[in-house]
């Protein structure tokens, strides 16, 4: 079976399982998306929820941000794990959409990763889910899923595996194809209970149903 076929077989089969995905971060506007995001590194969608709404009635914008002290910020993210960075890096970021983007979430990838504490994946979900802009954000379940289902090679890191990916399923499909890889790798296919041959994708790529 070619890599093409793969990604055929398990596109079809994400999209019956989750067709219609929704973002799992909680937020209303691109800016607290932004912020969910920062938040989210090493720490459950689940956590980043329960956290950003003490954190937004405080601050909904990034100039209103921007004025809390990072002790301020650390103290209303500390239960989502290396609060002390991650807070310095949201005051910061707010600091300079504030002062150099007139309080708007900047629109390109350039200037999302000049920002503290903004990776390329971090860019990508904001591009992708806030500005409705074609990615492919890498999370740690698509980086296993494209490996476990051999759309990519066992050993590719981060940057590969988005290249597969792009290469192999339609740029339209990018932004949705990423919500559902993390929803099936949360659900179906984890790190621990699917060694590759246990969840339904996993069986069909392997001829095994």
């Amino acid at each position: 079976m070619t890599q093409q076929e793969r990604a055929k077989i398990a596109g079809r089969m994400l999209a019956e399982a989750f067709p219609r995905p929704a973002i799992p971060l909680r937020h209303r506007s691109a800016f607290e998306l932004l912020v969910a995001v920062v938040l989210s590194a090493q720490c459950t969608d689940k956590r980043v929820n329960l956290v950003t709404p003490a954190l937004f009635a405080r601050a909904r914008t990034p100039a209103a941000m921007a004025r809390m002290s990072v002790a301020e910020i650390d103290g209303l993210v500390r239960s989502c794990g290396l609060a002390p960075r991650k807070a310095e890096a949201l005051q910061g970021l707010s600091r300079l959409i504030a002062e150099r983007h007139g309080g708007r979430v900047p629109r390109t990838f350039a200037e999302l990763e000049a920002l503290p504490g903004v990776g390329h994946k971090t860019a990508s979900v904001v591009m992708s889910q806030a500005f409705g802009e074609a990615a492919l954000p890498v999370d740690t379940h698509i980086h296993r899923l494209a490996r476990r289902w051999r759309l990519s090679a066992a050993d590719a890191g981060v940057t590969a595996v988005e290249r597969d990916l792009k290469r192999l399923f339609p740029k339209g499909e990018w932004n949705r194809l990423h919500l559902r890889m993390i929803y099936w790798g949360r659900t179906f296919c984890t790190a621990r209970g699917c060694d590759g041959h246990v969840c339904a994708i996993c069986k069909r790529l392997n001829g095994e149903n």
